[in-house]
């Protein structure tokens, strides 16, 4: 799976387009964790998607059980 087709993936469970790419981040998650895309394409559109400048909000990052270094 590629972002186009997370997009449209997107597109038909909310109704709605975006090209916010922290809501397709947010998306992605969801979708892995519901197995409906593989650990492979979530990998993939994670990378893409940080390339673009998708992060993770801070208070996630505060809430995190994993110590930054």
């Amino acid at each position: 799976m590629n972002i186009h087709e997370l997009k449209m993936k997107f597109g038909q469970k909310r109704d709605y387009t975006t090209e916010n790419v922290n809501q397709l981040l947010d998306f992605a998650k969801k979708a892995y964790i519901h197995n409906e895309i593989s650990i492979n394409d979530y990998r993939n559109l994670v990378r893409e998607l940080e390339a673009l400048g998708a992060t993770i909000p801070d208070s996630l990052n505060n809430d995190s059980l994993i110590e930054n270094a």
